[in-house]
């Protein structure tokens, strides 16, 4: 029998069979000998279970990935898969409260580009002054890279029906830093599932972890939402340095003009990327980004 990870947590595995059925599951012990970047089985994950003794359902085996949503800390070796087969990865930033932050946002593009995801940015909060402002400026920077940018509000329950398209069809993750209403937009556009929300630090601006279990929600839509913890610091070591630029579009669309076929884009001459830096083609805080992450994934 074949079905999909739900939820795991404490060795136990959650799995929705082909069927409709949910069934918790063990991991055959030789599955977790085998090496597999991250965890052996994470949500989203595709399995094949056999029932034992006609009763104890065991994860015989877990099928190649087709996506992966993973994270790692700065400075981290250790990469961890978040979910698999994820066809969405929703950049949540606030336009207030805490102030988005761009360097994240590039970031969690990358996660999602190397990964296989398409990115997505939501703004939420929008209900906050001067939010239209700050939404703007995310707009100019990202929407001719061909990125969506959402204007949404968990509070005022704006731009929901464009949330909805983004969450009502295959498996959507959230990513963003705490504070920045994740579980909050869940719980606006389908209120019955109660997810737990942190309320903002006012000491220090920033929001607490409320996200506590690595779970696939089932929405009424259709959908299959996982609401992942903070990421208030993302680090994307496992990318190689030579592919690194095929994770930025606008560099993406411009390595193969540069004199030399692994241009780092830092410093060889006849790069097309600075040229187009230079000319004002390129956003310098993009390219600030790059730069700063080329440098992590050699060190």
């Amino acid at each position: 029998m074949k079905g999909m990870v739900r939820r795991v947590g404490g060795g136990v595995y959650t799995v929705a069979l082909e069927s409709g059925e949910i069934v918790e599951a063990s991991l055959r012990g030789r599955l977790k000998l085998e090496e597999r970047a991250g965890d052996q089985v994470v949500i989203g994950d595709r399995v094949r279970l056999d029932l034992i003794d006609g009763e104890a359902h065991v994860i015989e085996e877990v099928f190649p990935r087709e996506t992966t949503i993973t994270r790692s800390r700065f400075g981290g070796r250790t990469i961890k898969v978040l979910v698999a087969n994820a066809d969405r990865l929703l950049v949540v930033v606030a336009a207030a409260r805490p102030k988005p932050r761009r360097d994240l946002i590039d970031r969690l593009l990358v996660v999602g580009e190397s990964g296989g995801v398409t990115p997505v940015i939501i703004v939420n909060k929008m209900d906050i002054d001067g939010a239209a402002e700050v939404a703007k400026g995310l707009e100019q920077v990202y929407l001719p890279l061909g990125y969506d940018v959402v204007r949404v509000s968990a509070l005022a329950s704006e731009g929901m029906d464009r949330l909805a398209e983004q969450l009502c069809e295959g498996i959507a993750a959230l990513a963003g830093p705490s504070g920045v209403g994740k579980s909050s937009l869940v719980n606006a556009l389908e209120p019955e599932h109660a997810l737990r929300t942190g309320e903002l630090s006012r000491k220090r601006g920033t929001g607490r972890h409320t996200t506590v279990s690595s779970t696939l929600i089932q929405l009424r839509c259709g959908g299959l939402v996982a609401d992942t913890p903070g990421f208030s610091d993302v680090g994307v070591w496992g990318v190689p340095r030579e592919e690194l630029d095929g994770c930025f579009p606008e560099l993406r669309a411009l390595r193969s003009s540069c004199r030399f076929r692994e241009c780092s884009h830092l410093h060889e001459p006849d790069c097309a990327v600075r040229q187009a830096l230079d000319e004002g083609a390129i956003d310098p805080g993009r390219f600030e980004s790059y730069s700063t992450l080329y440098e992590e994934s050699g060190s």
